[in-house]
């Protein structure tokens, strides 16, 4: 027995409750079914749950830096083709 099945798994509600675009909890990252049904999911589920948000966390948060980063090149004036720049 793994030491994950020795402990109870709570929600990963951080009481945010809003949902982005694609439909999943600002705070949490779960979908509406994912936060509907967390109570009757078994051990393996909610574990599953938490991957997957994880990995919705890690891209909105690659994306946000992405966008970021391009607004910043633009306002310095950095191309978005660097091939223009070398002639």
């Amino acid at each position: 027995m793994e030491q994950k099945d020795f402990f109870d798994i709570p929600s990963p509600c951080k009481r945010i409750c809003e949902v982005n675009n694609r439909g999943y909890c600002k705070g949490c990252y779960r979908s509406r079914q994912e936060r509907l049904y967390w109570l009757q999911m078994t051990d393996d589920q909610k574990h599953q749950v938490l991957d997957i948000c994880r990995r919705r966390e890690q891209q909105v948060r690659r994306r946000h830096r992405a966008k970021v980063q391009q607004e910043l090149d633009k306002a310095k004036g950095i191309e978005e083709d660097p091939q223009q720049s070398l002639f």
